[in-house]
């Protein structure tokens, strides 16, 4: 398989990721509220909790609006993202698939000013092109002039 097809899939705010950040916060929420009933008193330390407790919540909720939306293209040579902000497609110096959970990944792009941007493709964005992205993110998991990888290094001597 080391001839994936091209391909271009869409990237944005992922579902996915809205549904983990909130249950996280929940949780949160949850132990912040157990902590209150168990208090002797509410005191300084509960209004901190309770304060950060939203803050948290509401600063990941603005981070997740704030997602970067574009699409991702292969074409066989290499990666690029394009989105408003680089309409002409910024090369992609190393690509990494961080999570794997077969209908969601979380990527990890790195340009060739070792710029990181991370994002979710989740299955149902394009579900006839899904396989094919699964297939050029694995099939091309090559060394880069990125990675410093001593592999790459030998190879070149």
């Amino acid at each position: 398989m080391h001839n994936a097809p091209p391909v271009v899939y869409p990237l944005g705010r992922s579902s996915f990721q809205a549904r983990l950040l909130m249950g996280v916060w929940l949780a949160g929420l949850a132990v912040s509220v157990l902590c209150a009933f168990l208090a002797p008193a509410l005191g300084w330390r509960l209004w901190l909790m309770a304060f950060v407790v939203l803050a948290v919540g509401g600063a990941a909720a603005w981070d997740w609006k704030q997602s970067p939306l574009g699409q991702l293209h292969w074409d066989a040579r290499g990666w690029h993202w394009e989105s408003l902000a680089y309409q002409s497609g910024t090369p992609v110096g190393r690509l990494s698939v961080v999570l794997d959970f077969q209908r969601v990944l979380l990527l990890r792009l790195e340009n060739q000013d070792h710029a990181r941007l991370w994002l979710w493709a989740e299955r149902k964005a394009l579900p006839e092109r899904w396989l094919d992205l699964r297939r050029a993110v694995y099939a091309h998991q090559r060394l880069s002039p990125l990675s410093g990888d001593s592999r790459a290094q030998r190879l070149s001597a």
